[in-house]
C-alpha cells in the first residue's frame, strides 16, 4: 500500500497549499466515490475538520439514496453544506426530454456558475438536517474538485492548480506548467482557481484507499441482491447501473483488474455526444 501513501501524502499537501493560498475557497462534493475520498482526505488534511464550504450542485434529478447520504454524512461529521441549484430553469420544465447536453448546461454548468458568483439560490443544512437560505453572497473564486485523470479525455489535460476566467471558462491552451510538483499558486487578482488533488489517482486507486480507510461511500456502488450495481453515480435518468455481484471494496478492486468497459459507460449523456464533457467543462462545469 506504499504507493496509497504517497497518493495521499500529495493529494494533503495540495489541499493545505490550496487553503493557505486562496481566499474564498470551497470543495465540489458530487456524493461519488471520488469526491467522497476527497473529502475524506480534507478531514485527514486538517485534522478531522473542514475548514471551507462543500458545494453540491441538486439537479432534482439525483437519484435519493444520494441526498439521503449527502444530509447524513454533513450532520454526522459536522460539516457546512452548501446547496445550488438552477431553480430558474426547473420552474421552465427543465429536464433531459429537453435533450441531455441541454439539461446539463442549464442544471449543472449554469447552477454551478451561479453558486460559485453568488448570483444564484445558495441553501445550508441545519444542525437539525433542514435547509435554510445561504445570506453569504461572496463568491468562491478557489474551487477544490474531484477529478481524476484516468476517467475522462478532457480531465487527463487539467493541472492541479487550473486557472479559469472570471466567468469559470476554462482555456486549455492557458495552463501554467506543473514540472517536479512545483506549482502556480500566483494568480492575476480575480483569477478563478479549480484545484483537483486527485489527478494522479486511478479508479482503482480510489476503491483500494476506501477499502484500506474503512470509510462510508454511498450503497449505490455495491451490489445488494440484485446482481446490478452503480459504477459510476449521476442524475437518475441519465445513468444506469452495470451488471455485477460486487457487494465490498475487494471485490470491486477484483472486478476492476478484469474488464475492460470504461467507467463512464452507464452516463447516457456521453453515449449522446462523446465530446459533451469536455464542452461543459470548458463552459465552467466540474
Amino acid at each position: 500500500m506504499e504507493h496509497l501513501d504517497k497518493l495521499e501524502a500529495q493529494s494533503i499537501y495540495i489541499l493545505r497549499e490550496a487553503y493557505a493560498n486562496f481566499k474564498n475557497l470551497c470543495m465540489l462534493w458530487s456524493i461519488g466515490k471520488d469526491s467522497t475520498v476527497m473529502l475524506w482526505l480534507a478531514r485527514k488534511a486538517f485534522f478531522g475538520h473542514v475548514p471551507f464550504p462543500l458545494v453540491h450542485i441538486d439537479t432534482h434529478y439525483k437519484i435519493p439514496e444520494m441526498i439521503r447520504f449527502r444530509d447524513q454524512i454533513a450532520l454526522d461529521w459536522g460539516l457546512t453544506m452548501v446547496i445550488g441549484q438552477n431553480e430558474e430553469a426547473l420552474a421552465a420544465g427543465m429536464g433531459p426530454g429537453r435533450g441531455r447536453l441541454t439539461c446539463c448546461t442549464a442544471l449543472k454548468t449554469r447552477a454551478l456558475k451561479q453558486t460559485l458568483d453568488g448570483t444564484g439560490p445558495r441553501y445550508r443544512i441545519q444542525p437539525d438536517g433542514s435547509y435554510a437560505p445561504d445570506t453569504d453572497r461572496e463568491p468562491y473564486t478557489g474551487v477544490i474538485v474531484g477529478a481524476r485523470g484516468d476517467e475522462e479525455g478532457s480531465r487527463s489535460k487539467e493541472r492541479y492548480f487550473s486557472p479559469r476566467t472570471k466567468e469559470n471558462d476554462w482555456q486549455l491552451d492557458d495552463q501554467p506548467p506543473e514540472l517536479w510538483n512545483q506549482f502556480k499558486t500566483d494568480f492575476a487578482p480575480g483569477t478563478h482557481i479549480r484545484i483537483h488533488p486527485l489527478l494522479d489517482w486511478s479508479e482503482i486507486n480510489i476503491w483500494e484507499y476506501i477499502a484500506r480507510e474503512g470509510m462510508p461511500i454511498t450503497s449505490l456502488y455495491y451490489d445488494t441482491g440484485s446482481g446490478r450495481r452503480y459504477r459510476s453515480l449521476g442524475c437518475a435518468p441519465c445513468t444506469g447501473d452495470v451488471a455485477s455481484t460486487a457487494s465490498n471494496p475487494f471485490e470491486i478492486i477484483e472486478e476492476l483488474r478484469n474488464t475492460n468497459i470504461a467507467e463512464r459507460s452507464g452516463r447516457a449523456q456521453d453515449q449522446e455526444d462523446p465530446h459533451a464533457l469536455e464542452r461543459l467543462r470548458r463552459d465552467g462545469y466540474m
